[in-house]
C-alpha cells in the first residue's frame, strides 16, 4: 500500500472523506433493514395473487431473518481475512439480484427461496458497514459516527411500513414490468443498490487484518448451523403458540448445544474466527445485554401495533404507516445527539436513562384503548424513538472501541447477530403471547355472552384477529343477524387489546432489568479524546501507529474496566 494512501491512519483525523464513506454506509445499510419490515404491509395482496397460505406467508417474512441472523457472523469473519470492501460490494450486489428475481416470483415457493437469497446478501451488509466505520473513523469521533449509523437502522425498522403503504398505493409504476400490484417493494431496492455500489467502488476504502488466522471453516459451519436451528425454533414457536412442542424444543436445544462445541472449540482453537475472551468485558457484555434488549422490545410491540391500527382502528396500510414515523423521528434525533451527551452525563447515565424512556412508552402502550386519542401514541412513540436512539448509539460505540482494529468485523458481527437474535425471539414470545392470551380470552368473552355463539365460529375467529374479522365479514354476508356479529366483533376487539395490553407489560418489564443491569453492572468509561501526533510519521510505520492509538484506548478501557489489557485477547490492530 502507498505512503499517501496509508497518510490518513498516522493523522489521528481518520480517512479525508470519512463522512461521505459514512453516508454510503448508511444508503447500503437502510436498503437492507427496511426489507425486514416494508414486506409486512404487502403480505395481503401477496396471498391473494400468489393464492397463498398463511403458512407460506410466516416463510416469506421468516425465510430471510433466518438466514440473516445466521450469517451475520460468518460474513464478519470472511470481510476480516478478504476484505470488508470486497465483503460489503458482494452482499449488496447479491441482495440486489435476488430482490429483482423477487418481483417476478410467480409461487410463493419461490418468493420464499429468493426471500432467503436477499439474505445471504443482506447479512453481509450489516457487520461490514459498522467494522468500516470503526476503521475510518479516529476513537474521539466513532461514538458520534455510530450514533447516525443506529438511528439509521432505528429509523429504517419504522420506515418500512411507511415505504411499503406508498409503494402499494400507487403500484402502476411497476406492475407493468412485474404484472402484479406488489413488485415494486422489491424492485425499489435495485436502483438504491446500484448507486451504492457505484460509491462504494469510488470511495470507500479496503480494510482487512493483514495478520489474519487461517480461516476456521468448521466453526463458521458450526456458528451458522446453531444459529439457524435456534432461530428455526424460534420463529416455530409462533407458528405453533407452544413452547413445549417438539419442533421447537429440538431445534433450539440442538443449536444451543452446537454454540457450546464452537465457543469450547474457539476457546482451544489456535485459528479461532471468534474471541471468546472478548465477554470477558463488563463494558462489552453489558451494552450488548442493553443494546439486545431493548432491541427484544422493539420487535414485539412493532410486530403488534399493525394490528392495533389496521384491524381495531380500521386504518389503511399507508395510515397505518405514517404512525410509525414518530419513532423513527425520534431515533434519527436521539442517536447522532447521543455521543455529545455520552462525553457530558457519562455513558451509564446516558443508557439507563433512554432505557427508562422506552420502559416507559412500553408501559403507556399498555394503556392503550381502541378510541384512544391518537396524539397519545404519538407521544409516546416518539419517547419510544428518543429512549431507543440514547441506547443503541452509546452501546454499539462502547462495544467497537474496545475492539482491535483487526476484530472490528467479527466483533460487529457478533452484537448484530446477537440483536437480531434477540428481535427474532422478540417476535416469537410476543406473537405467542398475543396468540394464546387472545384465544383465552374470546373463548371466555363467548361463554359470557348473553348471546349464544357458535363453537366453530369461536374455533375460527380465535385463530387471530384477522381471521376473526374475515370470518364476520362473511357471517355478515350469510345473513347472520348484525347485532350478534357487532357483540362478537367487539369481544374479539376487546380480547385482542387485553392480549397486547400483556405484552407490553412483558416488555416494559424486561426494558426495566436492562435498565438496572447497566446503572448496576456498566462501568465508568471515559469516550476517547482526540490525540495529538506527532509530525515526524514515518510513511512505513502506518499500521503500526494505528496499533499504538487502538492499544493506547485498550490500555485506557483496561484501566477504568479493572482489568489488564491482554485479559481482553485483543491482538494487535490493523487496517
Amino acid at each position: 500500500m502507498d505512503a499517501r494512501d496509508t497518510a490518513w491512519m498516522t493523522s489521528g483525523e481518520g480517512h479525508p472523506r470519512r463522512w461521505a464513506i459514512l453516508a454510503v454506509l448508511v444508503v447500503s445499510l437502510l436498503v437492507v433493514i427496511l426489507d425486514n419490515t416494508v414486506l409486512n404491509i404487502a403480505l395481503p395482496t401477496i396471498q391473494a395473487d400468489l393464492q397463498a397460505s398463511q403458512s407460506e406467508l410466516v416463510w416469506a417474512i421468516d425465510s430471510y431473518i433466518l438466514v440473516f441472523a445466521s450469517l451475520l457472523f460468518t460474513w464478519g469473519v470472511l470481510g476480516d481475512r478478504y476484505g470488508r470492501k470486497k465483503v460489503l460490494l458482494t452482499g449488496l450486489l447479491i441482495f440486489g439480484a435476488a430482490s429483482f428475481a423477487c418481483a417476478f416470483a410467480g409461487s410463493a415457493t419461490v418468493l420464499i427461496l429468493l426471500r432467503a437469497g436477499m439474505g445471504v446478501g443482506g447479512a453481509a451488509v450489516l457487520p461490514v458497514t459498522l467494522a468500516i466505520i470503526t476503521v475510518v473513523f479516529p476513537p474521539h469521533e466513532r461514538g458520534k459516527a455510530i450514533g447516525m449509523w443506529a438511528g439509521a437502522v432505528g429509523a429504517a425498522v419504522a420506515l418500512g411500513p411507511v415505504l411499503g403503504g406508498v409503494l402499494l398505493e400507487h403500484p402502476t409504476w411497476s406492475s407493468w414490468l412485474t404484472g402484479n400490484d406488489w413488485g415494486s417493494v422489491f424492485l425499489i431496492n435495485v436502483p438504491i443498490v446500484l448507486i451504492g455500489a457505484f460509491f462504494i467502488i469510488r470511495i470507500v476504502p479496503e480494510s482487512h487484518n493483514p495478520h489474519a488466522r487461517r480461516l476456521d471453516l468448521i466453526g463458521l459451519v458450526m456458528s451458522a448451523a446453531g444459529l439457524v436451528l435456534i432461530v428455526y425454533g424460534i420463529i416455530d414457536a409462533s407458528s405453533t403458540r407452544d413452547w413445549l412442542a417438539p419442533s421447537v424444543i429440538v431445534p433450539i436445544l440442538i443449536g444451543l448445544a452446537l454454540l457450546a462445541i464452537f465457543i469450547w472449540t474457539e476457546a482451544r482453537s489456535d485459528h479461532a474466527s471468534f474471541d471468546v475472551t472478548l465477554f470477558r468485558n463488563r463494558g462489552y457484555a453489558v451494552s450488548l445485554s442493553a443494546v439486545s434488549l431493548s432491541f427484544f422490545a422493539l420487535s414485539g410491540i412493532t410486530f403488534t401495533l399493525p394490528f392495533y391500527l389496521q384491524i381495531l382502528r380500521g386504518y389503511s396500510t399507508l395510515q397505518a404507516g405514517l404512525m410509525f414515523l414518530p419513532f423513527a423521528v425520534g431515533q434519527l434525533i436521539a442517536a447522532p445527539r447521543s455521543a455529545a451527551m455520552v462525553k457530558r452525563f457519562g455513558y451509564r447515565v446516558v443508557m439507563t436513562t433512554g432505557l427508562v424512556m422506552v420502559a416507559i412508552s412500553a408501559l403507556a402502550l399498555a394503556q392503550l384503548e381502541i378510541d384512544t386519542n391518537l396524539w397519545f401514541l404519538i407521544g409516546f412513540f416518539f419517547l419510544f424513538g428518543l429512549g431507543m436512539g440514547n441506547v443503541m448509539a452509546p452501546g454499539s460505540t462502547v462495544m467497537q472501541n474496545v475492539l482491535p482494529l483487526a476484530r472490528a468485523g467479527a466483533g460487529s458481527a457478533v452484537q448484530n447477530t446477537v440483536r437480531q437474535v434477540a428481535g427474532a425471539l422478540g417476535v416469537a414470545i410476543i406473537g405467542t403471547v398475543v396468540a394464546t392470551q387472545y384465544a383465552k380470552n374470546l373463548t371466555s368473552a363467548a361463554e359470557a355472552s348473553p348471546v349464544p355463539v357458535d363453537p366453530r365460529l369461536v374455533e375460527g375467529a380465535s385463530e387471530s384477529i384477522v381471521a376473526a374479522n374475515g370470518i364476520l365479514d362473511q357471517a355478515s354476508q350469510q345473513g347472520m343477524p348484525q347485532q350478534a356479529i357487532d357483540m362478537f366483533r367487539s369481544g374479539a376487539f376487546e380480547s385482542f387489546l387485553s392480549a397486547s395490553h400483556l405484552t407490553s407489560y412483558i416488555a416494559a418489564a424486561v426494558l426495566g432489568v436492562a435498565a438496572l443491569v447497566v446503572l448496576f453492572l456498566l462501568p465508568v468509561i471515559t469516550p476517547p479524546e482526540r490525540r495529538e501526533q506527532p509530525q515526524d510519521v514515518s510513511p512505513g510505520s502506518a499500521e503500526g501507529r494505528v496499533d499504538d492509538e487502538v492499544e493506547h484506548y485498550s490500555e485506557q478501557l483496561a484501566e477504568e474496566l479493572g482489568e489488564a489489557p491482554g485479559d481482553r485477547g485483543s491482538g494487535g490492530g490493523s487496517t
